[in-house]
């Protein structure tokens, strides 16, 4: 069972990694980049801070715990117990395999650190704003960050899949952290506050 569940990822990995093209090449290597991101990153610390004002700090913590998470959890535990090779390691299949200016990325790839990093903030800004369009804009921009992580021949499906389970799952945990923790601070400063006013002179 197992041994299908291989091969039907290589088959598909193979047939995705096929549909190439020199212009693609370079699109997808920069979707694929960190550094090309920075302004979008920049655009949504800016209207968490204009939305949330003092709490954006704990926002931005949350964001931040929430990806490194993904990224030690996908190196820590995925990529060293797994050990499995990205399709850009794999002797067997290396001469089918279209890369991008011969990147090959580290030696193992399940799970895909980008993919979980993306799904991490992905998922979890998604439940803090509550906006359809956001939701379905920032979601489509982690899939297709994740896609092109297969493009370029570093990732089967496979990885992919596990760092959207692993990264989401990550989101919503940090999320539902932070609704707690808000709520905890929350009613301590109103009971301080209540605390306060009765001992004030009437």
């Amino acid at each position: 069972m197992l041994d299908r569940l291989i091969h039907f990822d290589t088959d598909l990995f193979l047939r995705l990694n096929s549909c190439h093209s020199p212009f693609w090449d370079q699109v997808m290597w920069h979707i694929s980049g960190k550094i090309e991101w920075l302004p979008l990153y920049l655009v949504l610390l800016g209207y968490i801070v204009y939305r949330y004002k003092w709490q954006s700090i704990s926002i931005i913590i949350a964001v931040i715990l929430a990806v490194t998470l993904a990224d030690q959890i996908a190196v820590k535990i995925f990529k060293e117990v797994f050990q499995r090779f990205r399709p850009s390691h794999n002797i067997e299949i290396q001469h089918l395999i279209h890369l991008v200016n011969n990147y090959r990325g580290g030696t193992y790839g399940f799970v895909s650190n980008h993919t979980a990093n993306s799904f991490a903030m992905a998922v979890f800004l998604s439940l803090l704003f509550k906006r359809k369009l956001f939701t379905a804009s920032i979601l489509f921009w982690a899939l297709l960050v994740s896609y092109s992580r297969i493009y370029m021949g570093v990732h089967y499906p496979a990885d992919i899949l596990g760092g959207v389970l692993l990264g989401s799952a990550i989101g919503w945990i940090v999320y539902y952290l932070f609704q707690k923790l808000s709520l905890f601070i929350t009613t301590l400063a109103c009971k301080k506050r209540k605390d306060d006013n009765s001992f004030a002179p009437q």
